[in-house]
């Protein structure tokens, strides 16, 4: 994807297959806000927005280069389990945040030989029609908590709301996120609800609206 208008057209297409504005926001590595100027801007649904303005602040990071590769992906995850490996000597599980943050997971968990554990979180059903009244959950084909130390891995963090919700829920099955992981922070942020928080790239915007 290289301007927006590849934005407005990938967000069109996956509107019309049905996925929530939340599921949007995470295929394309976006805001919410993001996510719901570009399907408005693509006229999916509603009238077609026509204004010039540059919608919401935001920076879209796509890793579909690693994504598509097995091997680029294996050594995106080795990298980001070597951010991990010293960071708890009792960590036992580690848990991917759905969907991308899955196949990352399972890499992070073979190089520090854990456990495997997946949670979709709330955002998933999030649309703007709709008020979120479903919890995430975690996955019952994976390892369960059972109040395990944990690590938490996912490819981006925007607004670090779903890193947090994700942390929350391994608290309220007992867990202790130890650290979490992901490809690219765009808030250059060092924790969530006091957990660390590591990445291989730190995107940060420098302009007129300051660094984000």
């Amino acid at each position: 994807m290289k301007n927006i208008d590849d934005l407005v057209d990938s967000a069109s297409d996956l509107a019309q297959r049905g996925l929530s504005k939340g599921e949007i926001a995470d295929e394309l590595n976006v805001s919410r806000e993001t996510a719901s100027w570009l399907v408005e801007r693509s006229g999916t649904g509603t009238e077609p927005d026509t204004s010039d303005d540059g919608g919401p602040h935001d920076i879209h990071v796509d890793w579909s280069a690693v994504g598509r590769d097995s091997n680029r992906l294996y050594h995106a995850g080795a990298a980001m389990a070597d951010l991990l490996s010293k960071k708890g000597d009792d960590v036992d599980l580690t848990i991917g945040i759905e969907k991308a943050g899955a196949p990352l997971a399972t890499t992070v968990a073979r190089e520090l030989e854990t456990d495997l554990g997946t949670y979709a979180p709330t955002k998933h059903q999030w649309d703007d029609d709709e008020s979120e009244t479903t919890d995430g959950s975690f996955s019952r084909n994976f390892a369960q908590i059972r109040d395990r130390d944990c690590y938490v891995v996912d490819d981006t963090i925007t607004s670090g709301k779903t890193m947090g919700e994700t942390i929350d829920a391994i608290h309220e099955q007992g867990g202790n996120p130890v650290a979490c992981v992901v490809l690219a922070d765009k808030r250059g942020i060092g924790d969530i609800r006091g957990v660390p928080v590591y990445s291989l790239l730190q995107v940060i915007r420098v302009g007129s609206d300051g660094d984000s």
